[in-house]
């Protein structure tokens, strides 16, 4: 009788070492599952740690004392949060909240300029002076600024003529103030053109002042 009680209790200790090196070599084999209770709790041993099972809560868990911290820390790290990492990040230190483009460098935001004075003559695209002055602000800023910018011209026209030729008069005005930027040492690749004709009005096409304020063009950043 004796000898029958300490045959089971050496087989309850071998099972319960098989079950700890079981544990120990699944936390060297890869993430953990854990037992877990009716409240989805992991459950512990006498000893507090947590008992590890096939098909159960998958680790890390903290609780368990995984290594979530070193996780963390071992994520690309992005010391100014402009939302690039420090690995790719050409100009660290970012001001909180900047604008930056995919170096991390700071661009130009919000950069909106709808050019109504000085506007084209009917049927023209040659800039005006008051037109080239107002781009020449457009490419200080560019040029100053550390990022690579993406600035967006668009030609507009009144609503007299062809809407096919006004089209196409709209795409000659935006190239006109590309042209220009590039003469400036604005980057062209920077630059993007496109014309939308006599579709967006600003200003009633029904008299003289109105038409004149539609030929224009649009300088954004985006």
């Amino acid at each position: 009788m004796f000898k029958q009680k300490k045959t089971i209790a050496m087989l309850g200790m071998v099972a319960g070492m098989a079950m700890a090196f079981q544990g120990m070599a699944d936390s060297h084999m890869g993430p953990n599952h854990y037992a877990v209770d009716g409240a989805n709790s992991t459950v512990k041993n006498i000893a507090g740690d947590c008992w590890s099972t096939v098909g159960g809560k998958a680790g890390p868990q903290e609780s368990c004392g995984d290594s979530v911290m070193m996780e963390k820390a071992m994520a690309p790290e992005d010391s100014d949060g402009d939302g690039v990492i420090d690995a790719q990040d050409k100009c660290p230190g970012t001001r909180a909240g900047a604008k930056v483009d995919q170096w991390g460098c700071e661009i130009i935001d919000n950069l909106v300029i709808d050019l109504t004075e000085g506007e084209f003559d009917f049927d023209s695209a040659t800039l005006k002076p008051a037109m080239e002055y107002a781009l020449d602000s457009v490419a200080r800023m560019i040029k100053d600024s550390p990022g690579s910018e993406s600035v967006t011209i668009t030609g507009h026209t009144d609503s007299i003529g062809a809407a096919d030729y006004n089209q196409g008069l709209s795409e000659r005005r935006a190239q006109a103030a590309r042209d220009y930027l590039e003469s400036m040492g604005v980057d062209g690749s920077m630059l993007d053109v496109r014309g939308e004709g006599e579709e967006s009005p600003i200003a009633d096409n029904g008299t003289n002042e109105g038409r004149a304020m539609n030929r224009r063009i649009e300088v954004h950043s985006r």
